[in-house]
């Protein structure tokens, strides 16, 4: 459940066939429409994580759109949990 005021922090695990297919893009592009800060990057062991920080609001269509089925690639699960906002993240960056 994401946190209860107006901003939180959503970390996303996408495992799958997300690696080298353009999802970093297609999911910074996805964040930087909804207002997003953060950042997408390939873990050694196949998975993007997701990184994003915002209104509750835009996190949670985030992972709508992550969950979906409308992305690069092959999404088999996504593994996620909510935060307070944190610090301020500049950007939203594919690493």
């Amino acid at each position: 459940m994401p946190p209860v005021g107006n901003d939180a922090r959503l970390s996303a695990w996408v495992h799958g066939r997300v690696q080298g297919v353009g999802f970093r893009w297609w999911t910074r592009a996805r964040a930087l429409e909804l207002g997003l800060t953060g950042f997408a990057a390939n873990k050694d062991d196949g998975r993007v994580h997701v990184v994003a920080r915002g209104s509750r609001a835009a996190c949670q269509r985030l992972l709508d759109l992550l969950q979906g089925g409308g992305t690069p690639g092959r999404v088999d699960t996504v593994v996620y949990d909510w935060s307070e906002p944190g610090d301020p993240i500049k950007g939203f960056a594919e690493r």
